[in-house]
């Protein structure tokens, strides 16, 4: 099944106190308007060859005319495909799109036509947990280290060229998989052509060149048509869709933003299936993102419990005073 870990997660929501959101603060993240969404947006980037990771990155601040942002993982100059660009303050998001699972096409050549059989048995025994030493040539210190494939899915072979799908885990390098098969296969191999087509939630279908960004950012500045930059320039909360959640009241919510920890009395609702220690994304009623934070109580234990710190704040989101203060009485 070419599927990552989380498509897999099936979470119950599970409601921990019934709580109504005022319609007076904050707004549904899909109604912000354009200069919000350049505060604290995402744009699925399909990075073209030739420029760095970093230099895409910049090109997208450029044209947005934004002082910050951010890629989720480097990718090769030479290597296509998604890269999310996280803009103003959303850029820290990307920490948590690091760490999540990514899926490449990539086209091996074997240095030497083998049998069809032999290649699939090899490819197989690549999926699970596997050890690699980093390139030279790397972002890493070079030493072994484990990652794992989720799955390969061989799309064609014609002759040395093999075409194949691989989802694994971050950090894990295509180009030094290739040249581990062909040298289990015992001809020789290396990655001719590589591209990205999932990281994290992010997938091809969302996906916006540096000259969609540059024209639709036109539109909006020159012709008061702002459908174009909706569409390339996504709201941050799409960048948790693969985290366990969260969801506060309104009135815990200023807290939070002044990096408070979230006890259990103010939470409204929660996921099934976290477990300590997890990066959790804490929500409003309305869908803000307003934190990501690190779970200090299983799901189970958030429900049973009426006090304690069920999630300690790493990185808030959500600018101070969005939310009323908490009225004493």
């Amino acid at each position: 099944m070419t599927t990552l870990p989380f498509d897999n997660t099936q979470r119950k929501i599970l409601i921990k106190k019934k709580t109504e959101t005022s319609p007076k603060y904050g707004c549904d993240p899909n109604k912000r308007s354009v200069e919000q969404l350049l505060e604290l947006g995402i744009i699925n980037v399909d990075k073209p060859k030739g420029p760095s990771s970093h230099q895409v990155a910049a090109y997208t601040q450029k044209i947005l005319g934004v002082k910050k942002g951010g890629h989720s993982g480097t990718l090769d100059p030479k290597v296509t495909g998604v890269l999310p660009i996280a803009i103003g303050k959303a850029t820290r998001i990307v920490q948590a799109l690091l760490i999540a699972g990514k899926e490449y096409i990539c086209l091996m050549h074997l240095h030497k036509e083998v049998d069809e059989e032999l290649i699939r048995k090899v490819l197989k025994e690549f999926t699970g947990k596997i050890t690699q030493l980093p390139p030279v040539k790397s972002a890493v210190k070079r030493q072994w280290r484990e990652r794992e494939v989720y799955y390969i899915e061989i799309l064609d072979i014609k002759g040395p060229d093999v075409l194949f799908k691989i989802g694994c885990q971050a950090g894990t390098y295509i180009r030094k998989i290739c040249h581990d098969i062909g040298k289990s296969i015992g001809t020789g191999a290396h990655m001719a052509e590589l591209r990205r087509s999932r990281a994290g939630p992010f997938d091809e279908s969302t996906l916006s060149t540096l000259q969609d960004l540059t024209d639709a950012y036109w539109f909006y500045k020159n012709e008061d048509d702002d459908k174009f930059i909706r569409r390339v320039v996504q709201p941050v909360e799409r960048a948790v869709e693969h985290l366990p959640k969260v969801w506060v009241a309104d009135t815990t919510v200023n807290n939070l933003c002044h990096g408070a920890e979230l006890a259990i009395p103010g939470i409204s609702a929660l996921e099934s299936g976290i477990e300590k220690e997890d990066t959790v994304a804490v929500m409003t009623l309305k869908q803000e993102l307003v934190a990501l934070g690190t779970a200090k109580m299983t799901s189970k234990e958030i429900v049973k419990k009426t006090k304690g710190v069920a999630i300690k704040t790493k990185k808030v989101f959500m600018n101070i005073g969005t939310y009323p203060k908490l009225q004493k009485t």
